[in-house]
């Protein structure tokens, strides 16, 4: 740490509304408190801003505000002066509230459940704007919200498949045609994806079955998404790239597009720009939807406009 910015303050007397709007300021932007009336922030931090506009507020008001750059003059110094952005002790709250939100999953459903984790992710990265000198607590905070969201998947997904090692072959789409074609009830990304590709491009006569325990898949139908599935994630790639690579479709780029938002939506990985949006779709058409027929009709209907502004050439 080479520098601080520092801000050295004196309030007006009988000043309690601007002494609370100056405390929440300083204490949202972050700020170390050397002593009383003393504030500092890492030299370059984005929120030196906020020294700026509550030392022009102070002076308003009439009271004393200056901004001074402060420079440790001994090697031990800057670490104790780490010390007062030490973000473990909040990382530490926000990760009980973490572990706290996941039994409660279940209980307050895919609506409510994914409120709270967005509320979560929030509070993360409110965090971590003012965790100036990231460390272990951080990366635990970041595992933890990572671990609720897979478990929020596993309980309104039923469960994401475990990735195959096997090979992939390519199929002849003659003997895949009106079939029925059976997978995991409740479908959610990759599934209504994988179906719409399978009703488009492979089957297009395709009947599908929902099931709640591979056990109870129709005889004869063809399984995909699951364990044990015929099509299912293979290493890398998810169950929609996995059908697309075995009937020769991952060529096409607007296919191509899709599949990266939907490996993206399923699995993580690079981010994808319209991956969001079409969550959004279909997490309006899963409220929406009274059975899993229901909800592929609509999310079919949203899968071919996308791939219609895909195979468009950009404007």
């Amino acid at each position: 740490m080479e520098a601080l910015d520092t801000l050295v303050l004196s309030l007006p007397a009988h000043s309690s509304t601007l002494r609370m709007r100056v405390w929440r300021a300083l204490k949202e932007a972050g700020c170390g408190v050397l002593r009383d009336g003393v504030y500092v922030l890492p030299a370059g931090a984005a929120q030196r801003a906020t020294l700026q506009q509550v030392e022009k507020e102070i002076h308003a008001a009439g009271g004393f505000a200056m901004r001074l750059e402060l420079r440790p003059k001994s090697a031990e110094q800057p670490v104790e002066l780490k010390r007062l952005f030490d973000r473990s002790a909040e990382h530490g709250a926000l990760v009980r509230r973490i572990e706290n939100a996941k039994p409660l999953l279940a209980r307050l459903g895919p609506r409510r459940g994914l409120t709270t984790i967005r509320r979560l992710e929030r509070d993360f990265a409110r965090l971590s704007r003012v965790d100036f000198f990231p460390g272990e607590a951080k990366a635990q905070t970041g595992a933890a919200l990572a671990a609720l969201k897979q478990r929020y998947r596993e309980t309104f997904s039923g469960g994401e498949p475990r990735a195959s090692q096997r090979k992939l072959l390519a199929r002849n789409p003659g003997r895949y045609r009106g079939r029925v074609w059976a997978t995991r009830s409740r479908p959610w990304v990759d599934r209504l994806a994988s179906a719409w590709l399978i009703k488009r491009y492979i089957d297009r006569e395709a009947r599908f079955a929902w099931f709640d325990r591979p056990s109870e898949r129709p005889k004869g139908a063809i399984g995909f998404d699951y364990d044990g599935a015929q099509f299912t994630h293979v290493k890398n790639r998810v169950t929609f790239e996995v059908l697309a690579a075995s009937f020769g479709l991952d060529e096409d780029p607007a296919l191509a597009a899709i599949a990266a938002a939907v490996h993206f939506l399923d699995v993580g990985g690079i981010p994808v720009a319209d991956a969001k949006g079409l969550e959004t779709l279909l997490r309006g058409a899963r409220e929406k939807a009274k059975s899993d027929d229901a909800l592929l009709v609509e999310a079919m209907r949203i899968l071919d406009l996308l791939y219609s502004a895909y195979a468009q050439p950009a404007r």
